[in-house]
C-alpha cells in the first residue's frame, strides 16, 4: 500500500506540473495546451503510458526487491507553440519555470501543515502521506531545474545563453540525454542529498 501511494502521489504531481506548463503558457498568449483539453486534473488527458505507468511501476517492483531504489515517472508534455507567446524573450523560460514552481509550491504548502499543525493530532499514516508529497515534489522541482534537455532547466538555461555559447547548446541537445541518465543512475546521491536538506529546512525534521 505504501508503494501504492508513492505511485499515486508521483502520478499527479506530474501532471499538476504539466498543467502548470500549460496554464502559464495560455497567460502567455499561447492556448495550445488549453485548446487540447489538457489543462485539467483527469489523468487520462495526461498519462502515458511508458512513463507514467510502466517505468515507475518497473520501478517500485525493483525497489521492493532491492530494498529500496529511485522512482521517477513523467506525463505527457502538453503541447506549446512558443511562437504564440506574447513575451517572445522570456517566454520559454517563464513557462519551463512554472512547472517546478508548482511542485514547490506543493512542497511548501504541505510542508507548513506539518510545521504548524500538532503531530498529536496528526494521524500517523497522514504525516506519512504528507511527508511523501512533500518529498516527491521537491524531487520533481529540483531534477526538472537541472540545466540538461529536456528537462525544464535546459530551457531556462538556453534563454538566457548568449549567441557565443551555441556550442554549448549544441552539445548538450545532443548528449543531454545521456547526461541525465549517467546522473540518474551513478550519482543519485547527489540529488538525495539536495532534497533531504530541502526536505529538512521546510519541515522541521528529516525524512524516515
Amino acid at each position: 500500500m505504501e508503494w501504492f501511494f508513492i505511485l499515486i502521489i508521483l502520478i499527479f504531481s506530474v501532471i499538476i506540473h504539466e498543467i502548470s506548463h500549460g496554464a502559464v503558457a495560455d497567460a502567455l498568449g499561447d492556448s495550445t495546451a488549453k485548446d487540447a483539453g489538457r489543462l485539467t486534473l483527469n489523468p487520462i488527458k495526461h498519462i502515458d503510458l511508458v512513463g507514467s505507468i510502466i517505468v515507475p511501476l518497473f520501478l517500485v517492483l525493483a525497489a521492493q526487491v532491492a530494498g529500496g531504489g529511485i522512482i521517477f515517472g513523467w506525463a505527457k508534455p502538453v503541447p506549446i507553440n512558443p511562437y504564440n507567446f506574447r513575451d517572445q524573450k522570456y517566454g520559454s523560460a517563464k513557462v519551463a519555470l512554472a512547472g517546478p514552481a508548482a511542485n514547490l509550491a506543493l512542497a511548501v504548502f504541505f510542508a507548513l501543515l506539518l510545521r504548524f499543525v500538532p503531530q498529536d493530532y496528526v494521524l500517523p499514516q497522514l504525516l506519512s502521506i504528507f511527508s511523501y508529497i512533500i518529498y516527491i515534489n521537491i524531487l520533481l522541482a529540483v531534477f526538472n531545474l537541472f540545466p540538461i534537455p529536456p528537462l525544464d532547466g535546459s530551457h531556462i538555461l538556453f534563454t538566457f545563453l548568449p549567441q557565443s555559447a551555441n556550442s554549448l547548446k549544441i552539445f548538450l541537445s545532443q548528449f543531454g540525454l545521456f547526461i541525465l541518465l549517467f546522473i540518474i543512475f551513478f550519482v543519485p546521491g547527489f540529488l538525495s542529498l539536495i532534497i533531504d536538506k530541502l526536505f529538512y529546512l521546510l519541515v522541521g525534521f528529516p525524512i524516515t
